[in-house]
């Protein structure tokens, strides 16, 4: 169920050399030497330089990463063919000082209500940390900026709507407590959030699951859903984020600009 929604994409590297309860580091570039069979994608950045990051494509160059001690995995947002134009959007639902996962939850619900007012699918996920991660697979077309701007425009929009629970503030520090933030700065070019089916570094082994919105309309707690008791999930239920996978269910963002 991992692999089809790490293929074909850059993978910033999140290592933790000492264990998950040690100290971690990003690295984009994949280190050398490297296996020969490890595939690549080059990209240019804005200072000209060209970085050449890991490729996940099968179970051999997967087990690699983690044998660097990958425990999350962060893919790119676009496919190698074309990094600047992404095939999804997100919206990173994280609780603010003093806010609860009850808060997260309600705010989720908001979001999936906001987009079905303009007919846009929306499919979440925990995020095996403190909140919740909305996924919106789009066509491609809209360049990374253009991604941005309408996720930032909904966030903006929901923290107007509901402001005595979610906030659009991504400067800490003129963020207001108990409020939680509809992160849109994580889909900025060249950021990346922890993909689904990731396990995190966290206490009881949690990963970053697909669930249902009556899931998430009954309530759930981000330590149902460990390492021990995904898989199951998973054989049980499908993968409830194939349709991220799929072309015909994407929307058009380009209608909304």
């Amino acid at each position: 169920m991992l692999l089809p929604h790490l293929i074909n994409r850059a993978m910033v590297m999140k290592r933790y050399p000492n264990g998950a309860a040690g100290e971690f580091f990003f690295q984009k570039r994949i280190p050398e030497p490297h296996p020969e069979w490890m595939e690549t994608c080059e990209i240019v950045h804005a200072s000209g330089n060209k970085i050449h990051f890991p490729m996940i494509q099968d179970l051999p160059s997967l087990l690699w990463v983690v044998n660097l001690g990958c425990i999350d995995l962060n893919q790119w947002y676009a496919t190698c063919d074309d990094v600047d134009r992404p095939d999804y959007l997100h919206f990173d639902l994280d609780p603010g000082q003093g806010a609860t996962f009850e808060q997260v939850l309600e705010t989720a619900l908001a979001v999936r209500s906001a987009l079905s007012e303009l007919k846009i699918p929306s499919y979440p996920k925990t995020s095996g940390s403190r909140g919740i991660h909305i996924y919106v697979p789009i066509r491609r077309g809209p360049k990374q900026k253009q991604v941005w701007a309408f996720a930032k425009q909904v966030a903006q929009n929901l923290a107007g709507r509901f402001p005595a629970l979610i906030t659009a503030e991504y400067r800490v520090a003129k963020r207001p407590a108990k409020h939680v933030l509809v992160d849109y700065n994580q889909n900025a070019w060249g950021r990346t959030l922890a993909s689904v089916y990731s396990a995190r570094p966290k206490p009881g082994a949690t990963v970053s699951t697909p669930v249902g919105w009556d899931e998430i309309e009954h309530g759930i707690k981000i330590e149902e859903f460990r390492i021990d008791n995904v898989p199951e999930r998973v054989r049980r239920s499908g993968d409830l984020f194939h349709p991220l996978l799929l072309i015909r269910r994407r929307v058009r963002l380009e209608q909304f600009f």
